[in-house]
């Protein structure tokens, strides 16, 4: 049944069919020819099903929120600020670079929309100030992809969902783990200057910081609004969601005046394309997820693997292999709604903290997203800065390399992950 299933997605998947496509036939075949006493409208049923968790309400909001900001000038504001502290210093541009993709991606909480609003305007200074175009380019892709860790993570939410395990909890654990990639990140691009001896800019003054920081003050209020709602208590993560679109509401039409009421259908239009797309695949990974559970194919391949009676090291090394292969194919949101409910039973069972799992499976989405040869990201890069596939991961090596020594750290140093949501919750 498993290697039917497989053969259908992986074929439709070459014919170019939408993710969403795949993962349904592949579900009704597993229905129709191996399970045929069961009625096919379960199919429907686990579908709304996989849709109707509350916690899900928090997507259009975040993802509305991002499409807000992304049209003002939140981006630009935070970028100025980054520049004042940081530009001065041998490979300040690179670490303003990634500083900025981590304020940004605090704001909007996607990959993509970063690698556009930070990407953009940053990039030909850093080409004029004489970094390498490869350098700079995977830089831009890959400090992107700490908006996947830092709050708010659509990929959290989805693999809290899926695997039930509190959003609340994953969003604070994503905090220490993205800091630590923009640390790494910031002293390779600090070694990289220097080995290439590329010259200093001069040093903002105080009074250039000081109104760097007024004109950022309410943009860097974001991230104090979802981090500090979570870890006081006050608010939900959909409380949280609800109040980050307030708040870019006011900020960009009636503070920054960037954004006009015009605009609001066309990013209203924008919003619910893409959360269209993300219901219907968490819609046709319920149903996947759930046929697979029934047929109690997690069991057997997990036994024939050999992880049942596996430790937990070998445990987490298997899921963040398997994460970090899938994505580098397929979509994040479709490989964790196909591989969780595999992996989550063993890892219950093994008595590994969920939440430091969610956090690894998150990194190994963000690792993907910028990997060759499928990496979302990289595509991205390709259609923003207009550069041929292969000049555009050409840089990608080191930076990935830096990710997965992160991911190590994760595993060796727990904690890194846990010690704010265990502040907070535990």
């Amino acid at each position: 049944m498993a290697t039917t299933m497989l053969l259908i997605m992986i074929v439709l998947m070459l014919l170019g069919f939408p993710m969403m496509v795949p993962m349904l036939v592949a579900t009704l075949a597993g229905f129709l020819l191996y399970l045929p006493n069961l009625r096919t409208d379960i199919i429907i049923q686990q579908m709304i099903s996989g849709i109707s968790p509350v916690a899900l309400i928090t997507v259009p909001m975040f993802i509305l929120a991002a499409d807000i900001v992304t049209r003002g000038r939140t981006a630009n504001r935070l970028l100025d600020l980054a520049m004042t502290f940081f530009g001065h210093i041998r490979g300040g541009l690179a670490v303003t670079a990634a500083l900025s993709c981590t304020m940004f991606g605090a704001i909007s909480g996607s990959t993509q929309a970063t690698v556009v609003a930070i990407g953009g305007p940053l990039r030909p200074r850093m080409l004029k100030a004489g970094y390498e175009d490869k350098f700079t380019t995977a830089l831009i892709i890959n400090a992107s992809d700490i908006a996947f860790l830092i709050p708010p993570s659509i990929g959290m939410i989805v693999f809290g969902i899926v695997g039930k395990v509190s959003i609340a909890e994953l969003f604070l654990a994503g905090i220490g783990p993205g800091l630590l990639i923009l640390v790494l990140f910031s002293a390779y691009s600090v070694w990289y200057a220097w080995r290439k001896d590329l010259p200093l800019m001069q040093r903002a003054t105080w009074k250039e910081r000081l109104a760097a920081m007024r004109k950022a003050s309410l943009a860097t209020m974001f991230p104090v609004l979802i981090v500090g709602g979570l870890f006081t208590g006050m608010f939900s993560p959909t409380e949280v969601a609800a109040m980050a679109v307030l708040y870019a509401f006011i900020l960009e039409v009636f503070i920054h005046r960037a954004v006009s009421l015009r605009d609001l259908p066309a990013i209203a239009y924008s919003t619910g394309l893409i959360t269209g797309i993300v219901f219907i695949l968490v819609g046709a990974g319920a149903a996947f997820s759930w046929l697979i559970s029934f047929a109690q194919i997690p069991q057997q391949i997990i036994g024939g693997l050999g992880l049942a009676d596996a430790g937990p090291y070998t445990i987490i090394f298997a899921i963040c292999v398997a994460f970090f292969i899938g994505c580098m194919f397929v979509d994040s949101i479709v490989v964790t709604l196909i591989l969780t409910p595999i992996f989550m039973p063993l890892v219950l069972a093994a008595g590994i903290d969920p939440v430091l799992i969610g956090t690894l499976v998150t990194l190994q989405m963000a690792i993907g997203s910028a990997t060759p040869p499928f990496g979302c990201d990289i595509f991205t890069a390709c259609a923003v800065f207009r550069k041929p596939y292969l000049d555009v991961i050409a840089g990608t090596p080191p930076f990935i390399l830096l990710l997965l020594f992160a991911s190590l750290l994760m595993v060796i140093f727990p904690q890194i992950a846990l010690f704010l949501p265990t502040l907070a919750f535990r």
